[in-house]
């Protein structure tokens, strides 16, 4: 018993260094998340925006060409209203040609609406890029502040963990389920008995647990806030 709970105080102090270590990082991570977010929705927002200018661009091409298709089919008709041979063949030329010159009226339309549309879209995406850039730079920086405190606690990080699976290897898995379930509601879970207190919770230990306690006949803990217990004199293992 005396072997698990030097281990079981050894992993404890493994865990709260970690814990140190993860306060050290503070929000950063959290922020990082956000601001992710953040680029993420106003990238979304400037790429509708661009794909709806993109998309007006190419059904504005697809419209010239049109048009020029139009003007040359107009200038052929009216070459022929010259050679036809009478006048229902000029009636029908003269018909498709008002057609087709509706149509171009149509296109017109069309081409100066999304020739506004587009303008509209520009006046629209141009803060969109300003925004978006300013929330890509703000995530730059605290993703480049995020990297630099936690490189700083690398080398200790890596080790800290090596330790804590070191330490978790060597107990029973009854024993370390229950020091995950205590570890659920608190970081130091195995604590020394101080002047008669859980040094937890500062709970009075009876005289005879006490005693028990020393002999380390087995495992006990708090009945006030259920930490584990060790005599405060026992050495435990360096991390």
């Amino acid at each position: 018993m005396l072997a698990q709970l030097q281990t079981l105080a050894a992993l404890t102090r493994v865990d709260v260094e970690l814990e140190e270590l993860q306060e050290e990082l503070g929000d950063l991570p959290g922020d990082v998340k956000r601001l992710e977010k953040d680029a993420r929705i106003k990238q979304q927002a400037f790429d509708a925006t661009q794909k709806q200018i993109d998309d007006l661009v190419h059904a504005r091409a697809n419209m010239r060409i049109r048009t020029q298709e139009i003007h040359d089919k107009e200038k052929k008709l009216s070459e022929q209203q010259f050679q036809v041979r009478n006048n229902k063949e000029f009636d029908a030329i003269t018909r498709e040609v008002e057609t087709i010159k509706e149509e171009t009226k149509d296109l017109e339309r069309e081409l100066a609406a999304s020739a506004l549309t587009e303008e509209n879209l520009r006046r629209i995406l141009a803060p969109q890029e300003e925004e978006l850039e300013a929330a890509k730079i703000k995530l730059s920086e605290k993703e480049q502040e995020l990297v630099q405190l936690s490189g700083e606690h690398n080398e200790e990080l890596t080790l800290l963990l090596a330790k804590r699976a070191e330490y978790k290897a060597k107990l029973p898995a009854n024993v370390l389920v229950q020091y995950e379930r205590i570890r659920e509601y608190h970081t130091n879970v195995a604590v020394s008995v101080r002047r008669g207190s859980c040094s937890g919770c500062f709970n009075a230990i009876p005289p005879q647990k006490l005693v028990e306690i020393r002999n380390f006949k087995q495992l006990f803990t708090c009945e006030n806030c259920g930490r584990m217990f060790y005599p405060e004199d026992m050495e435990i293992p360096t991390a």
